[in-house]
C-alpha cells in the first residue's frame, strides 16, 4: 500500500514509519520541524526512513500545504503531527497549538475527504480527558481537559468525528496514555530521568511524586496504531494504554535499579495542566485491535536506557 504518515520525524512517527517499511508498504513522511525541539533530535529519528528506497519526505505545515497531491492513491493516512507540550500551551503560544492541532488537522481533513482516502488515524491524547473523579478512563468518561494543550487535542478529535460523519471520512481515533521508549521527546519524565541519572545530576520532579500515570511503551504503541488502520470501526475512539497505574515516585526508584545510580530528587511546584491521575480501560481496544500490552514498564525503561546511553 501508498502510506501517510503526518509528524514522521517525531518519536512516534518514525517508528510509525519503519514498522510500515518493514511490512513492505510504500511511505510518504510529512513533517513541519516545529521548534518544540531541537531539529537534529527529529532529523536523526528519521535516518532509517531515509535510507530506506520506499519512503519519501515531504517538509511542511499542513495548514500551509497543497496536500492533494500526496494523498492521491493514499490506501491509510495516520495523522501524528501536532504541537506537543502540556505545559508550553498557556498564554500566547496557545496560537500555535490551535495551528498546528486544529487547523492542521482540518486541512488534513479536507484533503483525506477530497482525496477518497479509505482510512485515516488520529493520534489523540489522554490529555483530554482532564482530571476525571473515577478510574480508569473509558472512552465515554465526560472529556473535561486542565490544559490549552488537552482542548485543542479533543477539538481534533471532534473534527475528525463530523468528517466521519458529514463527508463519510473512514477515521478512527485513539487516545494515546503516555508514551515513553527510545526516541523519546527529551521534554517527557523518562527522558530528563533517565538523562540526570546518566549525568550524575538531580532529578526535577514536579509536585510530591504520588501522582500516578498509565505509561505506554512506544512498540505497543505503533501496533496499535497500525491495527487501527485495518481492523478499527470508523467513528470510534479508543484509549490505548500499559493498563498499569504506577506513581511517578515508584518510577523513580525503578530507574534507581535500572540505571544502577542512587537519584537525587529536587521538588518543584506542580504545573498547570498535569493530571493527576491516569489509568486507561482498555476493553475496546483488545475487542476491536486485539491490543495487549507486551511491554513491562521494566523492561522499557532499560530500552530507554540503553538508547539513551548509546546517544550520548
Amino acid at each position: 500500500m501508498k502510506v501517510v504518515v503526518t509528524g514522521a520525524a517525531g518519536f512516534i512517527g518514525s517508528h510509525l514509519s519503519e514498522k510500515l517499511l518493514a511490512e513492505g508498504h510504500e511511505v510518504l513522511g510529512i513533517d513541519a520541524f516545529v521548534n518544540y525541539y531541537p531539529r537534529e533530535i527529529k532529523e536523526r529519528n528519521l535516518a532509517r526512513a531515509l535510507d530506506h528506497r520506499a519512503f519519501r519526505f515531504l517538509e511542511g505545515r499542513l495548514q500551509e500545504m497543497n496536500l492533494a497531491e500526496g494523498l492521491e492513491g493514499a490506501s491509510q493516512v495516520y495523522h501524528l503531527a501536532a504541537q506537543a507540550g502540556v505545559r508550553a500551551s498557556w498564554g500566547r503560544d496557545f496560537e500555535i497549538y490551535t495551528e498546528h492541532n486544529v487547523l492542521g488537522t482540518q486541512r488534513l481533513l479536507e484533503a483525506a475527504v477530497a482525496a477518497g482516502v479509505p482510512r485515516l488515524v488520529y493520534a489523540s491524547s489522554s490529555s483530554v480527558y482532564g482530571d476525571a473523579t473515577e478510574l480508569p478512563l473509558r472512552e465515554d468518561t465526560p472529556c473535561r481537559p486542565v490544559s490549552p494543550y488537552g482542548v485543542t487535542k479533543l477539538a481534533a478529535e471532534h473534527l475528525v468525528r463530523i468528517y466521519g460523519a458529514n463527508h463519510g471520512l473512514p477515521a478512527v481515533s485513539l487516545r494515546y496514555f503516555t508514551v515513553y521508549g527510545p526516541r523519546q521527546r527529551p521534554d517527557m519524565a523518562f527522558h530528563r530521568f533517565l538523562t540526570a541519572a546518566l549525568a550524575g545530576e538531580p532529578v526535577r520532579v514536579f509536585g510530591d511524586g504520588r501522582q500516578t500515570r498509565d505509561f505506554t511503551f512506544v512498540a505497543d504503541i505503533v501496533a496499535a496504531t497500525r491495527a487501527a488502520a485495518d481492523t478499527g470501526r470508523p467513528g470510534c475512539v479508543y484509549n490505548v494504554g500499559g493498563g498499569e497505574r504506577i506513581s511517578v515516585n515508584d518510577v523513580l526508584q525503578l530507574v534507581g535499579e535500572v540505571t544502577g545510580r542512587r537519584l537525587t530528587i529536587l521538588r518543584e511546584d506542580v504545573q498547570r495542566g498535569d493530571m493527576r491521575d491516569t489509568l486507561a480501560e482498555l476493553a475496546a481496544a483488545r475487542r476491536d485491535l486485539s491490543f495487549r500490552s507486551t511491554v513491562t514498564l521494566r523492561e522499557g525503561l532499560a530500552r530507554e536506557w540503553e538508547w539513551i546511553r548509546g546517544a550520548r
